[in-house]
């Protein structure tokens, strides 16, 4: 199997682990692009923080298009900024060369129900040229596919609320300016929450037309809805500032946040479905003091309640991991902007992220058993327990498994279908 060939698209302080995983995990870099000056030219282990040369020069973005019409690509890595708008152009130029795509931006993970005109633009755009584009990270996991597997153990589910935070500091100057950091509470009200205070058909509206700027929990708690087979009756959100108590210092923005000035922000989301179940989540982005981390801390009230707590996550290097296991199921998805929400959920993969391309139906049938390889359960027991698609039993009982001619079941006999066991 030939290795998987991959483009990052964004050289700041996320891509030292994209990068650096998928290096790990056997991935082949081809091509990296920014649009600071400064790194052009330069060996992407500059963004890796060591000496060791990998042997790929970053690029000026504006070089994109004339790379991919000279270099196969299987997937592109973005790690740029957070919303879907900003970002379509880059999406559209790897579509159009039919290139799988991973984002980082936190409104690609559900751009559906904040900017539903592009997201089907691109959907079509990726169906016409055999890809499939998709928003993972953080909240691929720990938003979204933790919630839903705790709801599976769930009889009936009244609220669901959620609360993370997280430091802008570890993201880059962009999502830091998202937050709010570094304005003064007038400039917050006007710039940033000002767009909570409109009616709901304003809101439509402004989703239509592509003009609405969602917090991160806007995207999450649509997706939770699609995963649970909710449907929305309203949804809305508010932001507030946060305030510094002191001076503290950024070096994100490279500068000092005077006491009184905002650190960040708090958006919280309200989503109340047909079905009865409400959704509250919220998210909380700052520029941290030295005493405080992040926390992911989730409720599903019903019957039974059940609270997780994740105290001190690693949420960086967890979204670029969680990017990065995602490569198989997004080469195997369905072309198309096909959110995660339609895939299986992110597995840990232990081996070179190529072999797993060896065993396809694996994802292709949302086994979650992680192994690469099956056994019938005639002899050997298969730990996903999936069963074969051509619906006929071996005379043993058991059903086949393996899918492969030319072999015979442990028990003697071979399965009707003409497969192993």
């Amino acid at each position: 199997m030939e290795k998987i060939k991959m483009v990052q698209y964004g050289c700041g302080k996320m891509s030292k682990y994209t990068i650096g995983y998928a290096l790990e995990k056997g991935v082949e870099l081809v091509g990296a692009f920014d649009i600071d000056k400064s790194k052009f030219g330069k060996d992407v282990s500059i963004v890796l923080e060591n000496d060791k040369k990998v042997g790929v020069k970053i690029q000026d973005a504006k070089e994109l298009e004339s790379f991919l019409e000279e270099n196969e690509v299987d997937v592109a890595i973005v790690t740029t900024t957070s919303l879907f708008s900003e970002n379509y152009p880059i999406y559209e130029t790897f579509a159009k060369y039919g290139v799988n795509v991973i984002s980082t931006c936190e409104e690609a993970f559900y751009a559906q129900n904040s900017n539903p005109t592009l997201a089907k633009k691109l959907d079509t755009l990726a169906k016409e040229n055999g890809c499939t584009i998709c928003g993972s990270g953080y909240q691929d996991v720990f938003w979204g596919n933790l919630i839903s597997v705790l709801a599976g153990a769930t009889h009936k589910i009244k609220t669901i609320r959620g609360k993370s935070s997280y430091n802008v500091e570890d993201y880059g100057i962009s999502l830091a300016k998202v937050h709010g950091a570094g304005l003064t509470v007038e400039e917050f009200e006007k710039e940033i929450a000002s767009v909570d205070e409109i009616s709901d058909e304003e809101r439509a509206k402004l989703i239509q037309e592509g003009n609405y700027a969602p917090s991160y929990m806007w995207n999450v708690n649509g997706w939770l809805c699609s995963k649970l087979g909710l449907h929305v009756k309203r949804q809305t959100q508010k932001t507030t500032p946060q305030i510094a108590t002191e001076d503290i210092y950024s070096s994100t923005l490279d500068m000092t946040i005077k006491k009184g000035d905002c650190t960040g922000m708090s958006a919280i989301v309200t989503t109340e479905t047909e079905e009865g179940t409400t959704i509250i989540s919220e998210c909380i982005g700052k520029v941290y003091r030295a005493d405080e981390f992040d926390c992911n801390d989730w409720t599903i009230e019903g019957e039974p309640s059940t609270r997780v707590v994740i105290e001190r996550p690693a949420t960086a290097e967890l979204t670029c991991a969680s990017v990065i296991n995602r490569i198989v199921e997004v080469l195997c998805a369905e072309p198309g902007y096909t959110t995660t929400d339609q895939m299986p959920e992110n597995i840990y993969k232990s081996h070179n992220l190529d072999e797993y391309l060896e065993y396809v139906d694996i994802f292709e049938e949302a086994c979650k058993c992680g192994e690469l390889e099956h056994h019938c359960h005639c002899g050997d027991d298969c730990d996903c327990g999936d069963d074969c698609e051509c619906g006929d039993d071996c005379d043993c009982g058991d059903d086949c498994h393996c899918q492969e001619e030319g072999h015979e079941c442990k028990c003697g006999n071979h399965c009707h279908c003409g497969d192993d066991k």
